[in-house]
């Protein structure tokens, strides 16, 4: 369906049936799964007679032009071009993220569910499987990628959930929110004749940290947890000691002077600024990237970025401008002003809280509006907390890999506080957040003397964060938010298995937070919202 035979319309329509025929669908990009949909979101437009299509993930966003669209069994895949290039790149959209075939899967999946019972069998001897399946039950947030059973010893029986090796590594990460979720439901239909104070998880050989980390967290008086790795192809089970798997390494990069980043980059800033609606200049975020970077912001969104380095034909120094982001960065020069104007003038039109729910620019990364509304109101909505303290995606570095903390601040007994947003329905929200809290714990408990001072300084305090504040040695908040209506029904139970040493809170805040901001209603650990023994 080449764009000369075709309208933009039907170039649109075309891929909208695809999506909405496979809401499980995933975007190839160079045969990597770049978006998957479940998670991720997607717009179609048409611009000057041209096919427009968006998609944006919280890590990043994509717009291409849509020159071609030919059909395939199992796929669909788009000829597209970016902005300002000639040279057309294929995308393909597939059926599912599982690159392997439907019944391919759904036999790998049979097949685990017979290896789980037979190696359990094995092990616990005397006992009986029950009840094993892999059957999607959405009522309970069940997915078809988790084997759950039970193991009954008469009155006494124990919840089991497992993974094969052949499902994602975030399928693989999510196991034990199911898991507590499968105790919670053997519990509540066991009709009392049977005890359920046991969840084992078995996940694949190598892929136990994860779920280890987060297990040793969870309340033990709530119920026995335990953790076994299987390697399918010898069949061996082997348990995990997650109580004993050692700190994983996690250190800071260092605190910048922000001023000091824009002060270098002002000169650039201002040629942005001028290119921006004058109505809208008071709505844009400077937030400084490191030393030499300062990225401009509309609602969270990034729109432009500024980079301060050597000149690549001297020593000088010089300031490097592009607009767009991700995939879309663009250089600026004075050919592409025109353009460049022409594109903040549509964003700044439709990123506005009155702006149109159905236009992708008002849609585009929702969390990262939501916490840019949260940085400017955090003092108005939670004055326990201190605002001028707020940094965010502080750079870390853990077991070899660069990670981000999202929100982070300290109270007003200078306790940190560790907020985890979410503007989109999120099942997997509680375990998330514990992972970011493990991080900063740690990094709190990790007190040495500085060069400057032998007093026993935090990893936060040394690489320069929270200046002047002494940072108290008591674990962090934990502070979970999101729109009331956007709250997954299955976090509170979730939460409640978390350690009494965790101090939570869930707060719910207005489905219109965009225009007004403010708390709806908040539960927490210290409201007993939690297990005090097992069931």
């Amino acid at each position: 369906m080449a764009a000369d035979a075709a309208s933009a319309g039907q170039l649109a329509k075309a891929i909208e049936e695809y999506l909405e025929a496979h809401p499980s669908a995933a975007l190839l990009e160079e045969g990597r799964v770049a978006y998957d949909f479940r998670f991720a979101r997607y717009s179609i437009s048409e611009s000057h007679g041209r096919c427009l299509i968006q998609f944006w993930s919280d890590e990043r966003n994509l717009v291409r032009t849509v020159v071609d669209v030919k059909p395939h069994a199992q796929s669909l895949r788009i000829l597209t071009r970016k902005m300002g290039q000639s040279k057309p790149q294929t995308l393909e959209l597939v059926s599912n993220s599982d690159r392997r075939t439907p019944s391919a899967r759904d036999a790998t999946r049979r097949n685990y569910v017979r290896l789980l019972e037979r190696v359990l069998s094995r092990v616990c001897i005397g006992a009986k499987m029950d009840g094993f399946r892999s059957a999607m039950d959405l009522e309970h947030s069940f997915g078809p990628a988790y084997t759950r059973g039970r193991i009954l010893r008469g009155t006494v029986a124990e919840a089991v959930i497992g993974i094969s090796a052949a499902e994602s590594s975030t399928a693989v990460d999510g196991v034990l929110t199911l898991g507590l979720l499968w105790l919670d439901y053997c519990r509540q239909h066991s009709d009392g004749r049977r005890h359920f104070g046991k969840l084992r998880i078995i996940v694949p050989e190598g892929a136990w940290r994860t779920t280890a980390e987060r297990m040793a967290w969870l309340n033990h008086a709530a119920a026995e947890f335990e953790l076994w790795t299987l390697d399918e192809k010898s069949e061996e089970i082997s348990p995990v000691d997650y109580r004993n798997i050692g700190n994983f390494e996690s250190r800071l990069m260092q605190a910048f002077s922000a001023a000091g980043t824009i002060e270098r980059c002002q000169q650039a800033i201002d040629r942005i600024l001028a290119l921006v609606p004058e109505a809208g200049r008071e709505r844009v975020e400077l937030r400084p990237r490191s030393t030499t970077e300062v990225a401009l912001l509309l609602h969270g969104l990034e729109f432009a970025r500024v980079r301060h380095g050597v000149s690549a034909h001297s020593f000088a120094r010089e300031n490097e401008i592009t607009f767009g982001a991700g995939a879309n960065e663009t250089p600026l020069t004075e050919e592409n002003e025109p353009l460049c104007r022409e594109l903040f003038l549509r964003l700044f039109q439709s990123r506005r809280p009155d702006g149109m729910p159905t236009d992708s620019l008002y849609r585009m990364q929702p969390e990262r509006w939501l916490e840019s509304r949260l940085r400017a109101g955090l003092t108005e909505l939670m004055p326990e907390l201190r605002r001028e303290l707020l940094v965010s995606q502080v750079p870390a570095l853990s077991s070899g890999e660069r990670g981000m903390l999202d929100l982070l601040t300290l109270d007003r007994n200078n306790r940190l506080s560790v907020l985890e947003l979410k503007a989109n329905e999120d099942l997997h929200l509680p375990l998330q957040a514990l992972d970011y809290w493990i991080r900063v714990r740690a990094l709190n408990q990790d007190r040495q003397p500085s060069a400057a001072s032998p007093q026993l300084l935090s990893a936060f305090e040394r690489a320069g964060y929270f200046s002047g504040v002494e940072v108290s040695q008591l674990p962090p908040r934990l502070i979970l938010a999101a729109p009331v209506l956007h709250i997954h029904p299955a976090n509170e139970q979730v939460l409640r298995y978390l350690s009494p040493e965790i101090e939570w809170e869930l707060i719910a805040l207005s489905e219109q937070w965009r225009n007004e901001l403010k708390i709806v209603h908040r539960k927490s650990s210290s409201a007993g919202d939690r297990f005090i023994g097992r069931s």
